[in-house]
């Protein structure tokens, strides 16, 4: 576990040595452009551990946009699972941003117990991230993701047969759909850059024994996987799978400006099925995803379920598909329907 050994630690000097070695040029250049298209005043609320990656990302934005250090804050999640180190990461995380002059926001969770999976302690860390945003009335999050944590998710999401959507994440520049944007900037970045800044700037970081154990399927890709991927690829796996992540986007972002061209969805959330006929697998599967989360209610669909719906989809005659109690998927003239059962 890395330490904060000096009270009087210089955290300035030590974020300008950080700045030093990673310039503003060697983040993403879409994070970039987006920050310079917005230039409004809005508060930046930055994701922040005690780690080694989110503190390479708090320094860096305080060093390379001065301008905007008022306008940071830090956003601390105690999912208190490791009792006295979870206390120690919080109290690291307050006495950075203490030193960098950075508001800090710590959330706890109250609701934690042992044995709490990955899914359940990430949902309700966003979700304190999501109530901090909307408490102070901004949109933008940054989060620490480096090239490592790309060809982790890749493949992770292989193994659960992601199509591209799911294979081009984590993106650099994230719109949800309520109109949040989380920024990761740090995923030209490997994590041995990162980590060779801070040891070379003389930054400590915390460090969670939990990120190393077997419990969770990311911690396995990550410790046993992962390194032997890429000793086996004799060739630089991480900036691969980068550069992989960044076309299958460009693929996503294509498919997805093909279903708006078409424009398939009427007034009624009725999907147009002529609009699609002929066209490729791919477009008439994103359309039907957009008509099913148009629903705004779950239909218990599964995987297999989708399929066969698809393959009703793109025959085009009069049926009906249960989508389980909810209701029935009617096609009749062309059209997709829902009707309640």
């Amino acid at each position: 576990m890395t330490r904060l050994r000096k009270s009087n630690f210089d955290w300035r000097a030590k974020t300008a040595r950080v700045a030093e070695l990673l310039p503003q040029d060697s983040l993403h250049p879409a994070v970039l452009r987006w920050v310079e298209k917005k230039s409004g005043r809005d508060i930046w609320t930055v994701a922040f551990s005690g780690g080694a990656d989110s503190l390479a990302l708090l320094l860096l934005l305080w060093a390379h946009w001065p301008a905007r250090r008022e306008k940071l804050v830090a956003l601390h999640f105690n999912h208190r699972l490791r009792g006295r180190e979870s206390t120690a990461d919080e109290k690291f995380c307050r006495s950075v941003c203490a030193a960098l002059g950075v508001r800090l926001r710590v959330g706890l969770w109250r609701r934690a117990r042992k044995g709490a999976s990955e899914a359940e302690a990430r949902t309700a860390r966003h979700l304190f991230f999501a109530t901090e945003m909307k408490r102070r009335r901004t949109r933008i999050l940054w989060l620490a993701h480096q090239q490592d944590d790309i060809a982790e998710s890749m493949l992770m999401r292989l193994a659960r047969g992601s199509g591209t959507g799911g294979l081009a994440s984590p993106r650099p520049v994230l719109v949800l759909g309520d109109g949040r944007t989380h920024l990761r900037p740090l995923l030209t970045l490997k994590k041995s850059e990162l980590l060779a800044a801070l040891r070379w700037a003389g930054v400590m970081w915390r460090e969670d024994p939990s990120n190393v154990r077997g419990d969770f399927f990311r911690n396995r890709i990550r410790g046993r996987v992962l390194p032997a991927w890429i000793k086996a690829a004799e060739r630089d796996a991480l900036a691969g799978a980068a550069l992989s992540r960044e076309r299958l986007e460009e693929d996503e972002q294509a498919l997805e400006t093909w279903v708006d061209t078409l424009a398939p969805l009427d007034r009624a959330k009725r999907l147009n099925l002529r609009a699609l006929a002929g066209r490729p697998r791919a477009v008439t599967r994103r359309a039907l995803h957009r008509w099913l989360l148009a629903l705004k209610q779950p239909t218990g669909l599964s995987r297999q379920g989708f399929e066969v719906l698809l393959a009703l989809v793109e025959r085009g005659r009069p049926t009906r598909f249960s989508l389980g109690a909810r209701g029935f998927a009617f096609i009749q003239q062309g059209k997709l329907s829902f009707r309640k059962g």
